[in-house]
């Protein structure tokens, strides 16, 4: 009989991912270990951080800003009227239509009295709790590549995500779990995949592990058949020897040190996950906090539940995504046909699991030291999509000027800083770019952008590549 290789032994021994591992390393003394330390070469923290850890809400599309946060009565004083001194080449379909005001009737929300429109009335009964950026822009209104830039600072592929570089950064809290989780949306992944969880030139186990809120949380976490421990136990000393071999003859290889920790903390993983995804524990007050009684929200609710639960676990960044599915782009942020029909559905998905989270991270006196982040890809035009004179229901896609927002540890609550022009067109006060908005977030976080560095083809690099200012006008 040949020799086995390894890829083959390995594929007999487990027959799922990580079920060689796991007797063993329940019983070593890494496991007792608090978490991981950061591999930043500059040690964390730069200076004192208001947050330890964040959670990312990506909104897959462009969220129209005129629609939502960004109350322009303008819109409202010329709806259905030609708007001039705008290029068809600025517009990324280039039709450029009639004004149109919002579908949602605006009104001011919270002690200070911030506006929120009506697509979101549960995120406006905790307006206080927020902080409004609505001069945010961009380098691109394609999708695929605004995404990258939203993700990574970059609009090419091949660099890490803000997750890949906190990993980074500034280690793992647990060993249980990984320091970087994505739970895309379940109706789909976004525009360019895992591309957006991605490592990029970082250390391999830095890329975000993807979980999902229903069905099966991992994929082979549990092997697909019982395994005898006699021959669990020879198999899991003889892979762990031909791993100690491979990994001496092949000087420390990057990718199989990663596949070897991520063996190991899959083993760790089938006792925490079942845990930390169990949400029957939770009271019904809770599941009613995040929607999980109602049809339309249970599936983003139980998404921000499990969120929660991953923070309390030591889970150090969570990403959700709300849309996404690539190849179907109206089951997303893209309201090109009919704003109405498309926010108002997603919105309604979001909304209520949202404003329940933040209640909750609140109250469980979370939100001090949590940073949670809410942006899309880009804007939308204060204008229909349209090459007649018809006032179309729709709206295009717009780098030039959109709203983000923060809340939690270490900012201003309540606040809005930064303008868009008077009909929400491009950003005109205080302009914030992505750069910017991760040197921000990097800040809360005790990091320095311009420290937190890693050399890669000749060069030390960064987030935020060469630029970025932090906003110091939303800090507390």
């Amino acid at each position: 009989m040949p020799p086995l290789s390894r890829r083959d032994f390995f594929h007999w021994a487990t027959s799922g991912l990580g079920g060689a591992a796991l007797a063993s390393l329940l019983n070593t003394p890494s496991l007792q270990a608090a978490g991981s330390p950061p591999e930043a070469r500059d040690p964390w923290p730069h200076h004192p951080g208001k947050a330890r850890r964040a959670i990312h809400i990506c909104l897959c599309g462009g969220l129209s800003q005129v629609d939502s946060f960004d109350y322009k009565p303008t819109l409202e004083t010329y709806h259905g009227k030609k708007f001039g001194g705008i290029e068809s080449a600025d517009v990324f379909f280039g039709q450029i239509g009639l004004l149109r005001q919002s579908d949602w009737a605006f009104r001011q929300r919270g002690e200070a009295g911030l506006w929120v429109s009506e697509l979101f009335p549960h995120l406006g009964d905790v307006a206080d709790e927020l902080t409004i950026i609505h001069s945010m822009f961009a380098e691109t209104s394609n999708h695929t590549p605004a995404t990258f830039q939203e993700n990574t600072g970059f609009r090419l592929n091949g660099f890490p995500t803000a997750g890949a570089w906190l990993s980074y950064g500034m280690g793992a809290e647990t060993e249980d779990l990984p320091a970087y989780v994505v739970i895309p949306d379940n109706r789909g992944i976004p525009a360019g995949g895992s591309i957006n969880w991605s490592n990029g030139f970082l250390p391999a186990r830095h890329q975000g592990v993807i979980l999902r809120s229903q069905g099966k949380a991992v994929e082979d976490l549990f092997p697909a058949r019982d395994i005898p421990k006699e021959t669990e136990a020879a198999s899991r000393d003889l892979l762990a020897a031909m791993n100690r071999d491979h990994l001496d003859r092949h000087d420390g290889d990057d990718a199989l040190a990663a596949r070897m920790r991520s063996y190991e903390l899959a083993a760790r993983m089938q006792l925490a996950v079942p845990e930390v995804t169990d949400l029957d524990g939770e009271t019904a007050a809770t599941h009613a906090l995040y929607g999980l009684d109602r049809d339309e929200t249970r599936d983003f609710g139980r998404t921000c539940l499990l969120t929660r639960r991953l923070l309390e676990k030591g889970v150090r960044f969570v990403q959700m995504y709300s849309g996404g599915a690539f190849g179907s782009p109206r089951i997303n942020w893209d309201g090109h046909e009919d704003m109405k029909q498309n926010h108002g559905q997603e919105a309604l998905r979001i909304d209520r699991p949202i404003a329940g989270l933040l209640r909750d991270l609140r109250q469980r006196g979370m939100l001090e030291d949590t940073l949670v982040l809410f942006t899309s890809e880009f804007g939308r035009t204060p204008f229909t999509q349209s090459a007649s004179d018809v006032l179309g229901k729709g709206r295009d896609h717009n780098q030039y000027g959109f709203t983000t927002w923060m809340a939690g540890a270490g900012l201003k609550h309540g606040i809005a800083y930064g303008a868009t022009d008077e009909i929400g067109w491009k950003a005109v006060e205080n302009q914030v770019h992505w750069h910017d908005f991760h040197a921000t977030v990097l800040h809360l976080l005790g990091l320095d952008h311009t420290r937190l560095t890693f050399y890669h083809n000749g060069i030390e690099r960064r987030l935020t590549n060469v630029h970025g200012e932090v906003v110091h006008g939303l800090l507390a």
